[in-house]
């Protein structure tokens, strides 16, 4: 599944893939690959510029450190994104049940 179709989500997708705990870009996008089963292809393109974004409102924060001898820069949920990831899934539940609800069979 390409990003595209769920680009008013990867904030979101971006701040659960940290709730864990610190990673860099990289590990980030493989994480959305193994949460999402493998469905979920988040290039990097899309990938860095939303973490940058999540960084200046202060959802996360970001740290170089050096991973496996290489230097990444690290990121790690502050207080404000886990709020900002609660209210996430609130309002994803609220919109799924409202979707599922239009779409459901009318027997």
């Amino acid at each position: 599944m390409k990003i595209d179709l769920v680009r008013g989500h990867l904030d979101a997708l971006l701040l659960a893939a940290l709730e864990d705990g610190p990673l860099h870009g990289y590990a980030i996008i493989e994480s959305l690959q193994v949460r999402s089963g493998g469905a979920l292809d988040a290039p990097t393109g899309s990938v860095y510029p939303a973490l940058r974004r999540l960084e200046r409102a202060g959802y996360i924060s970001g740290e170089w450190n050096v991973v496996g001898g290489r230097r990444r820069r690290t990121y790690a949920l502050t207080p404000a994104g886990r709020l900002a990831l609660a209210r996430e899934r609130d309002a994803w539940g609220h919109f799924t049940k409202v979707i599922g609800e239009a779409l459901g069979s009318h027997a």
